[in-house]
């Protein structure tokens, strides 16, 4: 009775989810005394504690044991199953090859089973990677509804997220973010098994992140944390917990934690055999050391992160930018805008395009991203993006001399951003607007702004963008401009007019106009729009 004791308490611990003593109690137990169900069990403890090799290998066990005993259903699952375990650590070619025998022994089954929705979770990821949304739509729709036919919560709850995220890249954000939620029902309440229930926590949170949904993403991160914490020995999905955790820490500001938490993922990552998706954590840890100023440290993160497999764009444009490669980093922006991407990986894209355009006069190109931007975050509804898209046409709207519309959106921006309590993002808005003031004549009410966003800056550590603060604060008079020709261009990038600028200063027309004479001889310009183009990158306004 010793075995018979020893199976059922192995069996009693799996059910109670305490993955370390199921483990180790089946792992100890001769192979023969194990059924395909058993095999199974321990495959799940097993990848769930991170033994990769001994889930494969008590999964082909089950198979072959599913076979002997006749039962080709059974055979067809672990097949599924193995192949989900391999392809999701790249080895693609023997996952496929486990596809095909799951097919093959369904071929041969008759009548309809719940084992074909698994199937065509399988067939549906081939779509996804060639960007074929429709068809995976409805091969997720197919998945959804055999587990609603069959009462199967996973498969239930698999559909739902991938029919979800589908029909966001079809661009109905509102309406698959719905279907996300609708997702995490069965996860919430327990039903879903803990297999699936880590994936489904880490595609929506992924799903959120690619929507700029940060309030949705922190509720479900804190939830995914809790979820991880509640079982010991846990592994697969702690490496994803810390991304999302150091992406949400990132967004408050608390750059230095969210450093500590993304670099905590890739050792995860990396010990746990899945050293692809560390590629992920090391482009958000390239992110923040850009924002912080080091920029030696932000290169070893995105080369580290190419080399995984992982796409270090469009931080690394950002990179060369900051760095003063400003050719090269264009030239990568704008193919990267040359790709037929979707609005969701648009959405991503655009707002630092913009910014690095806007930041080297490239005005007209950056005009028509604006406006498409903008339209993006009214279709999603998504607070963090219309934030984006509200800075953007602001500082664009700066830029071009138009000033009091740069404010308005500023303002519209700042205000979003601090209900999201994202200090950075604020701060820039900040200096968005502080410029904007200088430019109408108010530079009190600029020096107040500049002043405030400086100090959060040397909080959160952005170097940079401290300095670029404090030369506004302090400017220099660049090409031997006197101090009156600097008041003179920055009314001229205002979009002020002569005699307006005449009205400001309390000078003649013909006094404004020797000014403008000069400053053009100085700075080697030829036009209004020339001049105002240089003021702005010399960041005079």
């Amino acid at each position: 009775m010793g075995v018979v004791d020893d199976l059922a308490r192995a069996r009693e611990a799996f059910e109670r989810r305490e993955w370390i003593s199921a483990y180790s109690a089946l792992a100890d137990l001769d192979s023969e005394t194990l059924d395909a169900e058993d095999l199974s069990r321990l495959a799940t403890s097993a990848y769930l504690l991170g033994h990769r090799n001994d889930c494969v290998q008590a999964l082909q066990r089950a198979h072959q044991a599913s076979l002997e005993q006749g039962d080709p259903l059974g055979a067809a699952r672990a097949a599924g199953r193995l192949a989900m375990v391999l392809i999701a650590a790249g080895e693609t070619a023997v996952g496929g090859g486990w596809v095909r025998r799951c097919q093959r022994l369904l071929d041969d089954v008759e009548g309809d089973v719940v084992e074909r929705g698994y199937l065509a979770i399988h067939l549906m990821y081939p779509h996804i990677g060639a960007g074929d949304y429709d068809a995976a739509r409805d091969l997720a729709v197919q998945v959804a509804d055999y587990g609603h036919r069959f009462a199967d919560a996973d498969l239930m709850a698999m559909g739902l997220m991938a029919q979800g995220r589908m029909e966001m890249y079809l661009g109905r954000v509102p309406e698959g973010l719905a279907m996300l939620d609708e997702a995490m029902v069965g996860v919430a309440t327990g039903e879903v098994s803990p297999l699936v229930a880590g994936d489904v926590y880490c595609s929506l949170i992924e799903a959120c992140q690619e929507v700029s949904d940060f309030g949705r993403a922190a509720e479900w991160t804190s939830a995914l944390t809790a979820w991880v914490d509640d079982q010991p020995g846990l592994v697969p999905y702690t490496g994803q917990c810390a991304v999302h955790r150091g992406q949400i820490l990132r967004v408050h500001g608390e750059l230095a934690a969210a450093l500590e938490e993304l670099e905590r993922a890739v050792e995860r990552y990396l010990s746990a055999g899945t050293p692809a998706p560390a590629g992920l954590a090391l482009k958000e840890r390239g992110d923040i050391l850009v924002i912080r100023g080091e920029l030696d440290a932000a290169r070893e993160a995105y080369e580290r992160a190419l080399a995984l497999g992982g796409d270090p764009q469009p931080g690394l444009a950002m990179l060369w930018l900051a760095a003063g490669r400003t050719d090269t980093a264009l030239t990568a922006l704008r193919r990267l805008l040359a790709d037929p991407l979707d609005a969701v990986h648009r959405s991503r894209l655009l707002p630092p395009a913009i910014d690095a355009l806007v930041a080297t006069g490239g005005l007209d190109e950056a005009a028509p991203l604006v406006e498409e931007l903008d339209e993006i975050a009214r279709s999603f509804g998504c607070a963090a993006l219309r934030a984006w898209a509200a800075y953007a046409g602001g500082a664009l709207r700066v830029a071009r001399g138009d000033a009091s519309g740069g404010l308005h959106q500023g303002r519209a921006a700042l205000a979003a951003w601090q209900l999201l309590d994202a200090p950075y993002e604020a701060s820039r808005c900040r200096v968005l607007i502080g410029r904007a003031l200088g430019a109408l004549g108010d530079p009190e009410s600029a020096q107040v702004e500049l002043a405030t966003a400086r100090q959060c800056f040397s909080e959160l550590g952005a170097v940079p963008a401290e300095r670029e603060v404090a030369a506004l604060l302090s400017p220099s008079r660049p090409d031997g401009l006197t101090e009156r020709e600097v008041e003179v261009l920055r009314l001229v990038a205002s979009g002020r007019t002569n005699p307006e600028i005449a009205a400001v200063l309390f000078l003649s027309e013909k006094t404004v106009a020797r000014h403008l004479s000069n400053i053009f001889v100085k700075v080697d310009v030829s036009s209004r729009t020339a001049a105002a183009a240089y003021a702005f990158e010399h960041r005079l306004v």
